[in-house]
């Protein structure tokens, strides 16, 4: 990496650095590769480590870096598209869906979640734990919201939990005809338990795609999806759902 000296410019010291590093990583480095540590880079650029961690944070949450647990701070990969459809719905577990079954278990869900399902403060739904991988990495996670009003024929499943318990409950939600869909996004922060399902630390940025799934006029199912900002972008259209799209192999731009 050059030492090209930073110069008087009206725009903070740490986004002329962002714009000095961008060049770097298009010239130099390789999707993948990890980044000399704060020290040198600090001494390289002449800066102050606070600054040139401003500088990093702003070209992590741009999704251009990553910072990985026992690695250090590595060029990132092409974002991956999340695109949010308006025509095309279905309901989730259906066999062209991408998420992997986790866990399903019966919990009291919080109070706004039980307002939006119109479920009682204290009565228990199925939650769906799922999880999404793309070339070996976590991408997403999601819980799942049921009532047992939607899913009303379990009986006959012995499973009480596990992948097997989360699949049944989303084959048995599939009887049901799905009338629409309604997707809302926001930016987020990774809580301790996101932060760990996606391999990221506490805080990282996330991008929070919230799904109700309408059925007889009411709200079959709730999803709450959490996907990594740092590796995802939204795309907007009538392709429907919620799709990753991997971009071409290159270097990182």
């Amino acid at each position: 990496m050059g030492t090209t000296q930073l110069e008087s410019v009206p725009e903070p010291k740490y986004w002329h650095l962002k714009t000095v590093l961008t060049e770097a990583l298009d010239s130099e480095f390789s999707v993948g590769e990890i980044l000399p540590n704060e020290r040198d880079l600090a001494a390289r650029f002449g800066v102050a480590r606070a600054t040139l961690r401003q500088a990093l944070e702003q070209l992590e949450l741009e999704g251009r870096l990553q910072r990985r647990r026992g690695v250090g701070t590595t060029v990132a990969p092409p974002r991956m598209g999340v695109s949010v459809g308006s025509e095309q719905h279905a309901w989730p577990g259906g066999p062209d869906d991408a998420w992997h079954a986790v866990d399903c278990r019966l919990e009291v869900p919080p109070a706004a979640l039980a307002e939006s399902l119109v479920t009682g403060s204290d009565e228990a739904v199925h939650v769906v734990r799922r999880s999404r991988v793309s070339r070996g990495q976590p991408v997403a996670s999601e819980l799942l919201y049921i009532p047992a009003a939607s899913v009303p024929d379990l009986s006959g499943i012995d499973a009480p939990s596990g992948a097997a318990r989360a699949r049944a409950v989303l084959r048995e939600l599939q009887r049901l005809e799905l009338e629409r869909q309604e997707n809302a996004v926001e930016l987020g922060s990774a809580g301790a338990d996101e932060a760990r399902e996606l391999d990221r630390l506490p805080g990282a940025p996330v991008l929070v795609v919230t799904t109700r799934y309408i059925a007889r006029g009411r709200t079959a199912a709730l999803s709450a999806a959490t996907y990594r900002a740092d590796t995802c972008r939204l795309t907007f259209g009538d392709s429907g759902g919620v799709e990753i799209h991997h971009g071409p192999e290159r270097q990182a731009s």
